[in-house]
């Protein structure tokens, strides 16, 4: 895995500044540490490091052509690389290293930018070609590997893989982006295509853009989405077995390195499926697994994973992260650039310091709760839809709105009657009542969280856009699919893609998430939702299949969250941290936010009155990213 830069003259063909380039590029020496490269010409600035994957002595980037006239500076990985370099070279191209990085410059020349089409795999590259006076750049299909961009005021357009880099560049326009804050209060992240800044964009995955010299910055476009296409059904059986074969394949491929492999394994259904699909591709050598453990109970797998070892015989490691690891909190708003409020980026960051001491590639069971219908919410959602078909909206919305206003928000109290939340979801539409449910914080908090001067800021913009956006171009109708749909989107690539790839990354490792194969997303997407979510069982085709594979304690147990204890932390050991964070002055001085109400937030979290761990943790992280963004780093 690597780390991509570049620098483009829009308009002109002026001299590019190599040492700001290199600057730029340097900032992400942690994604590639193994080498790095630069390339300048008139108008024209690209920069890589490289983490060895494969082809450790060659496939150093910028990479070129034969006659120099076409370059690639790529993060990631072709895993149909070979195949290519054969059809390639039939079709009369030479190749001069072994690497995947050489056919993108090939697939290029022979397809232009159809060639995203034929790569199978993670990556964001851009390709310079002086011939046409074009770059080219894009991004994998589902998000796994980030790219931002963004054209400057002296018409250089400049790209990378972290916004750190892009952060370099003194014209930069640092403005913070108030529909993006309304965005990340809601989701807990900025969904693409904003980033937190208003001059700079993430490329949404899926999407190209080609940028010809004197025609402007145009739009992405969108190459590839979730289609979401039926697919033929015969018995659940032969389902059953062509899932197998389908997820063995996607494994299989993604073990090609020249160098130590492993896996992640939580003892949940995901990675255990990915370890024992590994166990049985290479049965002469031990999988090398690793996982961390918890002192509190409610988080801790540890024992489900040792038992997946211990059946597959791998070669497991496991550590403990210590309940009270807060010196990460800090150090996560230089990791991320941008305000990111899941907390289980902390145990992330650690399993991922744990793999690198014994593998450079992990393997991860990332996006089987999108593809299979795994999440609690899914169930809950499904639920809610049947009342919301059964109760006519006239009577519906203000029923369940009334209830939703009048009863009393019990956090303290057992699950069945904490049904506040419940109601407000109803008397919504579905993609409304949907984004209730997975907001971070509901809109009776961001309301009055927001200043009035912020408020008018935002000129009446509600997050809800961004589902709205997507729920006019879903391929589907199904309630199931399109909440599904959603998460691909959003959360997928926001949040738990960005996590395991800064996280990942900040220790120079690779990961690689075979459930999250386009080719295997696209046949799962065109089960039938009842194969996915089959009455309260989620993942059920997946599990049934797995059921040759693994034991029911594993398959069928209830799902626990890979988080950590901030509601505790929050009214224990950083009681004082957090008051002082959120009622100080940082948040204070931007004007954003209601003080009165921040100092409300904290009160009834810390008496216990109320149960507002996540909208603290969002408000921390923003305000360590702005201690961050005003130099003061946070690493």
């Amino acid at each position: 895995m690597c780390g991509i830069v570049g620098i483009f003259d829009i308009n002109e063909r002026r001299e590019i500044d190599r040492e700001l380039l290199s600057k730029m590029n340097e900032t992400q020496f942690h994604r590639g540490p193994d080498a790095g490269g630069l390339h300048t010409e008139p108008g024209v600035g690209l920069g890589h490091r490289r983490l060895s994957i494969i082809d450790l002595s060659s496939g150093k980037q910028p990479l070129f052509n034969e006659d120099n006239t076409v370059a690639v500076t790529y993060n990631g990985e072709i895993y149909n690389f070979r195949e290519l370099s054969r059809e390639l070279k039939a079709r009369g191209h030479s190749f001069r290293t072994h690497c995947d990085t050489e056919v993108i410059v090939h697939a290029w020349e022979e397809w232009g930018e159809e060639c995203v089409q034929h790569f199978r795999g993670m990556f964001a590259f851009a390709v310079w070609d002086r011939n046409r006076d074009t770059l080219f750049l894009a991004r994998d299909r589902l998000g796994i590997k980030p790219l931002y961009y963004a054209l400057l005021r002296n018409g250089m357009f400049v790209f990378s893989s972290e916004l750190k880099a892009l952060m370099c560049h003194p014209l930069l326009d640092r403005r913070l982006d108030p529909e993006a804050i309304e965005e990340y209060f809601t989701f807990g992240y900025v969904p693409d295509p904003r980033s937190i800044f208003l001059s700079v964009k993430k490329l949404p995955p899926g999407h190209s853009l080609t940028l010809r010299r004197g025609r402007g910055l145009p739009d992405a476009h969108e190459y590839w989405d979730v289609p979401f296409t039926p697919v033929p059904v015969s018995t659940e059986a032969d389902l059953q077995d062509e899932l197998l074969h389908r997820f063995r394949e996607a494994v299989d491929i993604r073990m090609i390195a020249e160098v130590p492999l492993g896996a992640f394994l939580s003892g949940g259904v995901d990675s255990s499926a990915v370890v024992g699909a590994m166990a049985e591709l290479s049965p002469e050598d031990p999988v090398r697994t690793c996982s961390i453990s918890f002192g509190d109970p409610r988080f801790n797998e540890s024992s489900f994973a040792a038992s997946v070892a211990d059946r597959f015989g791998t070669d497991h490691h496991v550590e403990q992260v210590e309940p009270d690891d807060f010196d990460l909190l800090d150090r996560l708003a230089a990791l991320y650039d941008e305000p990111y409020a899941d907390s289980s980026a902390m145990p992330t960051y650690r399993v991922c310091e744990l793999a690198k001491k014994r593998v450079t590639v992990a393997l991860s069971g990332d996006g089987g709760d999108e593809n299979f219908a795994g999440y609690r919410r899914y169930r809950w959602h499904m639920n809610e839809e049947k009342i919301r078909n059964l109760v006519p909206t006239f009577l519906r919305r203000p029923l369940f709105g009334a209830l939703g206003k009048f009863y009393p928000k019990m956090d303290w109290a057992p699950r069945y009657l904490r049904a506040k939340s419940t109601f407000q979801a109803i008397a919504r539409e579905s993609f409304e009542g949907y984004l209730h449910t997975i907001s971070v914080m509901y809109d009776d908090i961001r309301t009055p969280l927001y200043s009035r001067s912020f408020r008018r800021e935002l000129q009446g913009y509600s997050s809800r856009e961004v589902f709205r956006h997507h729920m006019g171009r879903a391929p589907c109708d199904d309630p199931l699919s399109l909440i599904q749909y959603l998460d691909m989107k959003t959360y997928l690539p926001g949040d738990i893609l960005t996590k395991v790839d800064r996280a990942s990354m900040a220790h120079a490792l690779e990961v690689r998430v075979p459930i999250l194969d386009h080719q295997f997303v696209e046949w799962i997407s065109g089960l039938p939702p009842g194969m996915k979510l089959k009455g309260s069982e989620g993942k059920y085709i997946f599990k049934k299949s797995l059921e040759r594979m693994l034991p029911g304690e594993i398959l069928y147990r209830s799902k626990m969250g890979f988080g950590v204890p901030i509601s505790k932390w929050f009214r224990g050991p950083l009681r004082e941290r957090v008051r002082d964070a959120v009622t100080g002055g940082v948040l204070a001085d931007t004007g954003y936010f209601d003080p009165a109400f921040l100092k409300r937030l904290v009160d009834e979290h810390q008496s216990g009155i109320r149960e507002h761990s996540a909208a603290l943790w969002s408000l921390l992280m923003f305000e360590s990213f702005l201690r961050n963004l005003d130099g003061e780093p946070a690493a």
